[in-house]
């Protein structure tokens, strides 16, 4: 089971390296492992890379579009952000650090969402947020 099994995301802008259990409709645990090849790091910061703290909540809001996406009543459906609220930073992640994610979903309808996402790293809170999502279709109109 891969992320990308449930997600349209690709390398360089897929930061869910692992999946380890999936609830369709209902949560979702897994894992984004740094190697320090990421080409963030060069920038952020040189001298002291750290993973941006948008990028760790991107990678929950990816985590939490599988357990979306893994729920059949949402075929052909691609969550996209519809807001971030609460979220806090609470240790740098570093090159080579796994980060641990895990994402609960909370009210769906056919529209859109809410989920709250941990990351940690090494047991130790590395941030937490609350995700909101709106449904689209996933292939937009005209494109086919």
């Amino acid at each position: 089971m891969r992320a990308e099994d449930y997600l349209p995301h690709r390398d360089p802008f897929l930061f869910v390296t692992e999946l380890r259990s999936v609830e369709p409709g209902l949560s979702a645990t897994g894992a984004w492992q740094l190697t320090g090849d990421e080409a963030f790091f060069a920038g952020h910061f040189p001298g002291r890379p750290t993973l941006p703290g948008v990028l760790m909540v991107e990678s929950l809001a990816q985590l939490g579009g599988v357990a979306v996406l893994a729920d059949p009543k949402f075929a052909g459906k691609l969550p996209l952000f519809g807001g971030i609220e609460r979220a806090r930073f609470r240790r740098q992640v570093v090159p080579g650090d796994l980060l641990e994610l895990e994402v609960t979903l909370g009210r769906m309808s056919a529209r859109a969402g809410k989920g709250k996402g941990r990351a940690t790293v090494g047991g130790e809170l590395a941030c937490e947020a609350e995700l909101l999502f709106v449904l689209v279709d996933s292939i937009a109109p005209g494109a086919e």
